[in-house]
């Protein structure tokens, strides 16, 4: 599938992926302005997110690696920089290990390298919150309005306690191109990240950034963009 998708210049290109829930426009904002003058900004909507269409979850971050494939072939853009934050880490970890030939660098932050003890308990978590943002009806006016999807259909897949891909998290299989995994320190899952993936390969670059948690980019985007900025230009160098 075609995914919705703005683009913003004309050099190298950098594909920022969403977290859940927002949009290429309304996600990492500041690193589009940031970056817009020197790169090619391309902003995609993942499947069910935004203007992108979709109602089948089942098979979300396959599915979604493929958009994302056949999205950059309608744009002619042969390899990128790929970089995503939360679900859209996700979706480009499984796009780097499907399609590597097609990755300069892969940028990833808010994921868990691995299932962490109380993961019950935070699905537990999760799904309260996700019933108090049901009854609120200004944030379903505002969902409502930015995704043309059911949006809901995704905090209905988040509901499985299988949901995430461990499985795909745990390693670094496949990928060949270098990584960026940046990490709030608030978020003390999210760090162990730091310490394995490393081990599992020779080209991996770790950030852990003060003041921060899972929205790393958006609690500390100077700082964020800067050390992406940095991690770029020494692969291009």
């Amino acid at each position: 599938m075609i995914l919705h998708t703005e683009v913003i210049g004309d050099e190298e290109p950098i594909v920022f992926l969403h977290t859940g829930l927002q949009t290429g426009v309304t996600d990492f904002e500041y690193q589009r302005d940031y970056f817009k003058d020197k790169y090619k900004i391309i902003l995609p909507d993942l499947r069910g997110h935004g203007n992108s269409l979709g109602d089948d979850f089942t098979n979300f971050f396959e599915d979604s690696a493929v958009d994302i494939d056949e999205t950059l072939v309608h744009l002619g853009v042969d390899s990128a920089h790929i970089v995503g934050c939360s679900l859209g880490a996700l979706v480009g970890l499984f796009y780097a290990k499907r399609f590597p030939l097609k990755v300069k660098s892969l940028t990833i932050s808010g994921i868990l390298s691995e299932r962490p003890d109380d993961w019950l308990d935070m699905q537990k978590q999760d799904i309260k919150h996700q019933a108090k943002l049901l009854k609120n009806k200004n944030t379903l006016s505002y969902f409502d309005n930015l995704h043309k999807s059911d949006w809901r259909q995704f905090l209905e897949m988040v509901k499985d306690e299988n949901w995430y891909p461990f499985e795909e998290t745990k390693d670094l299989d496949g990928i060949i191109s270098p990584v960026l995994y940046i990490v709030g320190e608030g978020n003390k899952e999210e760090t162990k990240g730091t310490l394995l993936y490393p081990l599992l390969k020779d080209d991996v670059h770790v950030s852990i950034i003060p003041f921060a948690s899972h929205l790393v980019h958006l609690e500390q985007p100077d700082l964020y963009s800067r050390i992406l900025e940095k991690f770029i230009t020494e692969i291009n160098n």
